[in-house]
């Protein structure tokens, strides 16, 4: 179902996008593997079983994203699912963290997104098919403290996946969401570089495998979005009927930053 699809990945050089590209792969796509590091995506490379190449990306900057992804379209005809994975955090309180640092953070998690899915839509639209998938968080539907500045951008994008859901209803393309917990990532190198919240939530973590096996299932089967992990899903439909209740409930173990 997945053979001869093509299909971009950002933020592919390492994490989640590096296993899902190689998962990817091995089921037969032709997977173009996207990210600011040359080095890191060659190393990626050498690990892929199938089809693939790497291109240079710096999702912030408008005029290459609209280059690299005309180049990938002129080369294959054609982009069937874009994966948008580029984005990090950093845990910080409200008013420690800089006001640069939060649009750094909005421009890579939030507009990153908006410029690649707007480089790959007319596409889809003309085709009549595609399917977009936006790495959110489940900090875009719960947040806790030091994460004002990333979950505001991941609350953004899912804003921006369910409206955009909605307005290309019945134009064949799929607009999907992926909402995990904390992931066992080089992501907390630069979120939490103390180690104390990986520390305090490490029996919670879940393995990159296991996110990108689930990514790939919902590639194939185009559902609209998943909650990972299942038990962190129950516990943000509570929140949605209580919000204030969970908070009051919750703040200690979610606070441990």
């Amino acid at each position: 179902m997945l053979e001869n699809k093509v299909i971009v990945i950002t933020g592919a050089s390492s994490g989640i996008g590096a296993i899902t590209a190689e998962m990817l792969s091995s089921e037969g796509a032709y997977v173009v593997l996207a990210g600011r590091s040359e080095e890191r995506l060659k190393q990626v490379g050498s690990r892929m079983k199938g089809p693939h190449e790497l291109v240079q990306l710096d999702v912030q900057n408008t005029y290459q994203v609209k280059e690299v992804f005309d180049q990938i379209e002129d080369k294959h005809g054609r982009i069937d699912v874009l994966v948008n994975n580029a984005g990090y955090g950093i845990f910080e309180t409200f008013l420690e963290m800089p006001q640069d640092q939060f649009e750094d953070m909005m421009d890579v998690n939030y507009m990153g997104i908006v410029r690649c899915t707007q480089a790959v839509l007319p596409g889809m639209l003309e085709r009549k098919d595609g399917h977009i998938v936006n790495i959110a968080s489940m900090a875009g539907k719960m947040g806790s403290a030091k994460s004002t500045a990333y979950s505001a951008t991941k609350h953004a994008v899912l804003g921006l996946t369910n409206s955009l859901r909605q307005e290309l209803r019945g134009t064949g393309i799929t607009v999907s969401a992926v909402n995990p917990g904390p992931i066992d990532t080089p992501f907390f190198s630069i979120a939490d570089p103390s180690g104390g919240y990986v520390k305090n939530v490490s029996w919670f973590m879940m393995k990159p495998e296991h996110v990108s096996g689930r990514i790939v299932t919902l590639i194939r089967k185009r559902k609209d979005e998943i909650d990972l992990p299942k038990l962190a899903g129950v516990g943000i439909r509570l929140y949605n009927l209580f919000p204030r209740l969970v908070d009051r409930l919750s703040y200690r173990w979610m606070n441990k930053k």
